[in-house]
């Protein structure tokens, strides 16, 4: 049966100061490592065995991935890395304080740039500090200088297609720790949910979403590993 664990990385340095932080490459905090920890001992104690991991490229989800694979006793499984799977790219939005943000342009117009399915942050600057175009981990993309869930999820489409899809479909158990956009848009795309709907679904951090799927990559049955801290989950058709 093919089986998918979504897990978003732990809380990131910058989450706790409360800054946007799209692709800029922060590291967990102490509470994030915990997180991630407790993530690999749920997926222990259900017995739960990982074929392969898919994460971004960026550290929090990388050390993520490691830390809950250690505390499940499966560092041995293939991991593979792709920008694809990287959080939404914020603009110019990239660093800046969300609370003080929202006072400068005002609440309504900052939740549109953050909830919207598909109204992007202005651009990143071409002076930007946060320039990616010359980190060699996208060496020959074609990158965008901000995005919105919906061009978030018109990049990670392509690469579950190719890449993760013919692994569940072979039936292949797979963990995937990225970023609460990148696994939004992964949610979008097995329960079929409108733009609407999906900006509705909240991700906690480090507690592994499992679902189950047939043999047409639609969800059985899905569930937070942790139900204390577990968030609403959409429907299965």
């Amino acid at each position: 049966m093919p089986t998918l664990i979504l897990l978003r990385h732990g809380q990131s340095q910058w989450n706790l100061e409360d800054r946007f932080t799209g692709w800029v490459d922060v590291d967990l905090t102490a509470e994030g490592e915990a997180q991630a920890k407790k993530g690999g001992e749920l997926i222990k104690a259900a017995g739960i065995a990982i074929d392969r991991c898919f994460t971004s490229v960026l550290t929090r989800a990388i050390r993520t991935s490691w830390l809950a694979l250690t505390a499940a006793g499966q560092t041995f499984v293939p991991e593979v890395k792709d920008w694809r799977l990287n959080e939404r790219h914020y603009g110019g939005l990239t660093g800046l304080n969300k609370t003080e943000t929202a006072a400068r342009h005002g609440a309504d117009q900052v939740k549109i740039w953050r909830r919207s399915y598909d109204v992007p942050p202005p651009p990143l600057a071409k002076d930007s500090p946060f320039d990616f175009s010359k980190d060699r981990r996208y060496a020959g993309a074609v990158l965008p200088d901000t995005e919105s869930l919906e061009t978030t999820l018109f990049r990670v489409q392509p690469y579950w297609e190719a890449e993760i899809a013919p692994r569940l479909a072979a039936g292949e158990t797979l963990l995937i720790a990225a970023h609460g956009n990148s696994l939004r848009a992964i949610v979008k795309l097995l329960f079929g949910l409108s733009g609407e709907e999906v900006v509705g679904v909240e991700i906690p951090t480090g507690n592994p979403l499992l679902i189950e799927l047939d043999t047409a990559l639609k969800p059985k049955a899905a569930r937070y590993l942790d139900s204390g801290r577990a968030q609403g989950l959409p429907p299965i058709a």
